[in-house]
């Protein structure tokens, strides 16, 4: 499954790469209603809880399906401000009905409400339809969409004064210390893409993102998201790119139509391995799946050995050893080094203890 994003004839002069203070507060903000998502930021999640005043938790608690699971399109920008006070004014310009669209398929879970019917704030039936998806998703949820669609400007400054307060609680401090290094990561891109290139950009800010193209000319950037879905940079002026330091590990992707597709996405971390694609993890677990390929693997976790040690070993053949070798090699699970005329084969623990300490300890039982 991808989302693509069709660049066909689109300069790249309008691929933006900057930070967003809107995008990194709402970032911070995921962390702390999800913990479990960032165990490199238990501690900040933590700390950052117990200081913030208890009614504007509260306050968070009531609102946070907007950064929860998804993020509502307006928490991103598709042309980020100096600050976070220009980007919710910008936020403030935008008409309520994208803005209560954008809301609603946060707070309902459902990418279709406003595409198969009218808008919510005008049709009665998808204003219904909008409020039965709230409800199934909890009493919290309900409640906002039924203030959304009575009142929007009231809600709409409720969310606005909730995250300035954000700004004074915990944010603007976060801000400042790691704003140098999503300016720095910004600039690296911009010159990488001037320098070398889109193809090598794109693989800069991840390996789930490339780029495609065919015969025709045409051009995409290919994500590797849960969705199968696409969108048109041309029609939007450009795609932006935004560095986050909390957002690891997710990959964020604004494409509803209408918006700037924005890709929110990781900076590089000193001692923090990149992630590798969901194609790759696939291809591990399959490794590892085969019973034979399994007893190897345990075999070589406990040290390096050569083809021919694991078939006497295991009874196999050097052909048939080799295959499965080659199997694992491919899947990145295999470190090896030469000794005389022999190769010696090592399981990549380092490898492995990413799939799961159940899978490491299983290994090395």
């Amino acid at each position: 499954m991808s989302l693509t994003i069709d660049i066909t004839g689109l300069p790249e002069e309008r691929l933006l790469f900057t930070p967003s203070p809107l995008a990194e507060l709402t970032s911070m903000l995921h962390v702390l209603a999800e913990p479990a998502h960032h165990p490199g930021l238990h501690g900040w999640a933590a700390s950052t809880t117990a200081a913030i005043p208890p009614e504007l938790s509260e306050r968070l608690l009531e609102a946070d399906f907007l950064w929860r699971s998804s993020r509502a399109d307006f928490l991103v920008p598709g042309l980020p401000g100096a600050n976070l006070a220009e980007e919710l004014d910008a936020v403030d310009r935008i008409d309520d009905e994208p803005y209560v669209a954008a809301a609603l398929i946060t707070t309902c879970g459902s990418s279709r409400l406003t595409r198969r019917l009218g808008s919510p704030l005008t049709d009665p039936v998808a204003g219904e339809r909008a409020r039965d998806l709230a409800l199934a998703r909890g009493p919290r949820q309900a409640a906002f969409a039924d203030r959304l669609l009575a009142d929007p400007p009231a809600v709409r400054a409720l969310v606005r004064r909730m995250l300035e307060d954000c700004g004074a609680a915990f944010f603007a401090d976060a801000w400042q210390r790691v704003l140098p290094d999503l300016a720095a990561d910004a600039r690296r891109k911009a010159d990488l893409l001037a320098r070398h290139g889109l193809a090598e950009t794109l693989a800069g800010v991840s390996r789930s993102v490339s780029l495609e193209g065919d015969d025709d000319g045409r051009r995409r950037i290919v994500i590797d998201k849960l969705q199968d879905n696409s969108t048109d940079a041309a029609r939007s002026g450009g795609v932006t790119f935004i560095p986050t330091a909390f957002g690891r590990p997710h990959l964020l992707v604004v494409h509803a139509r209408g918006w700037r597709p924005v890709v929110q996405y990781p900076v590089a971390e000193a001692g923090v391995p990149e992630p590798v694609s969901l194609a790759m993890v696939q291809q591990r677990l399959e490794a590892l799946a085969h019973p034979v390929r399994l007893r190897l693997a345990r075999t070589m976790a406990r040290g390096p050995h050569t083809t021919g040690e694991l078939a006497a070993a295991w009874q196999l053949t050097a052909p048939e050893v080799s295959r499965h070798l080659a199997v694992l090699r491919r899947a990145g699970l295999l470190t090896t080094r030469r000794r005389g005329r022999y190769v010696l084969y090592q399981l990549d623990l380092a490898a492995g203890a990413r799939l799961g300490s159940d899978l490491l300890e299983a290994v090395l039982r």
